[in-house]
């Protein structure tokens, strides 16, 4: 097996001991991004849909950096604070999803990264 660390320097650097993605053959695994401006190093969490937007294009840099696109996507990953938050999740997650979306499960947990309110990974295909 030969893997290939895939890092964007539009994206946040890992936060501990961890690649931002790993592809094997045709196949991207994207670590969890949390709401990390890379050009700042803040956290973005004014609300939930701002939080959500960042971390979409934070797996958007990643992407870009493998050749690949929300297109490619196969599988999402979604851990949220506050299931309350669900619907607000999802409305600005389906904006790069508009057809054809990838499978996904959506789970709450009690307490993320940094004190995120959401955390999102996935896995793409060429």
């Amino acid at each position: 097996m030969s893997k290939t660390i895939v890092n964007s320097t539009n994206a946040p650097a890992p936060i501990g001991p961890y690649s931002q993605a790993v592809m094997i053959k045709d196949t991207l695994y994207v670590s969890g991004q949390i709401a990390i401006d890379q050009a700042s190093g803040n956290i973005i969490n004014d609300n939930i849909e701002v939080e959500t937007e960042q971390v979409m294009k934070n797996l958007e840099h990643i992407l870009t950096e493998a050749g690949l696109t929300f297109d490619h996507v196969v599988k999402c990953s979604i851990f949220v604070s506050d299931m309350n938050n669900f619907q607000l999740v999802n409305t600005i997650y389906g904006k790069y999803f508009l057809t054809n979306p990838p499978a996904r499960e959506t789970v709450e947990v009690s307490c993320l990264p940094k004190n995120v309110n959401v955390e999102i990974s996935c896995i793409a295909v060429k």
